[in-house]
């Protein structure tokens, strides 16, 4: 049931995301006064297609589903000597430069926009989220985290990071990922209770060396703050109830570890799967110790079936969550600043990566795609529309690089066009085509490759 979720989320994002993006290129296209011959979703062999419109245009689902593409009447790949002059009009090619570059970037442009609308529509709305009180550990393998040296302590609620303010959890990972890839310092204004305001420096230093990949605030020990684990119920005739575990009780530790909250205890029993184990507890003012043994089950996780220990009780793990809709004027706003700084955070990612400052294995592909597409379908309308609209920013900042088979291509052609009034040769162009190929190909074998090794 999770594969077929899984694929049917990644189906209708990348089929929806292709589409409008292909979407773009056509109306400006015909709004530009160009014929349009053939709409394609998928590449490669056509495998079903009707004609629609007043050009005939063949609308089209090709074999290979990953990508798509708008043809439009070109002299570079057909001979047009038998059209009529008022179809010659409408070529490509003899279009001034201006609209090609207008009919080229209208893709990207389509993706960008999709994001806008997905980001305004959810701010709108109101998404339900994780405030920014945090948790922190003391330490790492007997090595002090950053965020505990920097002064921050569990409890604290993060009100802005570099003097941009922050309200949510994902606004604070956001900052602090920033931080990471800019290399600056992240200086973390926090109120404290019964205490007042503070102001806390993660060091330029600390941040410089993270590793990007996975939970970066997690690495400097930041966490959100979760309730304290009190049991919210227990099953009749499972390990919990036999113990004597009841509803309300305290955890406190477990074969004398603490337990900071439901996810920490959770974490415990799930690796004493058939071991007897102290639980230590608080009932009224009195602190009991009662042993138990959690039942061994066996749990499908992305490495495949492993054997984790359960007791049947539920614990309190939910952080405290807030949300609150903006205006439609606030949530457009706040749309072009977030779709800008994923934009911005995306291209220095990429120039570090081509610098070597950050490691290739960052480079995902389809199965990491559609990994997360599933994982956010299964969480919510909410965080689904967020990852359709990530991957739309993606996909419009990857098709405007500049390498020669992508629309970033085109429009460097055309740019040259614009400086030196003349169109780039022809030879040079397929040369140049054929490179570009060979480029992307190298990406996208790289891409499955990193994909194959998260699996594995």
């Amino acid at each position: 049931m999770n594969f077929l979720q899984t694929a049917l989320a990644f189906i209708v994002c990348l089929g929806s995301l292709i589409i409008f993006h292909e979407l773009g290129h056509y109306l400006v296209a015909r709004w530009c006064g160009v014929k349009v011959l053939r709409f394609s979703v998928g590449m490669g062999k056509v495998v079903w297609s009707r004609r629609f419109g007043p050009d005939q245009t063949e609308w089209a689902v090709s074999a290979l589903p990953l990508g798509g593409y708008v043809k439009m009447l070109d002299s570079r790949e057909a001979d047009l000597g038998d059209l009529p002059p008022e179809d010659l009009k409408r070529e490509f090619t003899r279009q001034n430069v201006w609209k090609r570059i207008a009919i080229v970037a209208a893709g990207p442009a389509a993706n960008f926009l999709i994001a806008i609308v997905l980001f305004a529509g959810l701010y709108m709305h109101g998404v339900e989220e994780p405030t920014s009180k945090i948790s922190v550990r003391a330490n790492e393998a007997a090595v002090a985290t950053a965020a505990w040296s920097a002064g921050l302590r569990s409890g604290d609620v993060v009100t802005a990071v570099n003097e941009q303010p922050v309200a949510v959890w994902s606004e604070l990972r956001w900052n602090l990922i920033q931080s990471a890839i800019d290399k600056t310092e992240a200086r973390i204004a926090v109120e404290r209770t019964g205490q007042g305001r503070f102001t806390f420096v993660l060091p330029a230093a600390v941040l410089a060396t993270l590793d990007l990949e996975g939970d970066v605030p997690g690495k400097l020990g930041v966490g959100v703050a979760r309730p304290a684990p009190v049991v919210q119920e227990v099953v009749a005739g499972g390990p919990a109830a036999r113990a004597g575990l009841l509803k309300g009780d305290l955890l406190l530790s477990v074969d004398g570890t603490p337990v900071a909250d439901g996810i920490a205890f959770i974490d415990i029993i799930r690796a004493a799967a058939g071991k007897t184990v102290q639980v230590a507890v608080r009932r009224a003012g009195q602190q009991l110790v009662l042993p138990m043994v959690p039942l061994a089950e066996q749990a499908k996780t992305g490495k495949g079936t492993v054997t984790v220990g359960k007791i049947s009780a539920y614990v309190a793990q939910l952080p405290d969550m807030i949300s609150v809709p903006s205006s439609p004027i606030a949530a457009v706003g706040k749309a072009l600043a977030r779709v800008w700084d994923t934009c911005t955070m995306t291209v220095k990612m990429i120039g570090k990566m081509i610098t070597g400052e950050v490691s290739l294995k960052n480079v995902t592909g389809p199965i990491t795609i559609a990994d997360y597409a599933g994982q956010t379908a299964r969480m919510g309308a909410a965080s689904y529309l967020s990852f359709i609209a990530f991957i739309s920013i993606s996909l419009g900042v990857m098709n405007l690089l500049p390498i020669p088979v992508l629309d970033g291509g085109h429009l460097l052609y055309y740019s040259l066009e614009v400086l030196t009034g003349r169109s780039v040769p022809e030879r040079f162009g397929e040369i140049a085509q054929r490179l570009g190929m060979g480029l992307l190909l190298t990406l996208m074998l790289l891409a499955v490759f990193n994909d194959v090794a998260r699996l594995l």
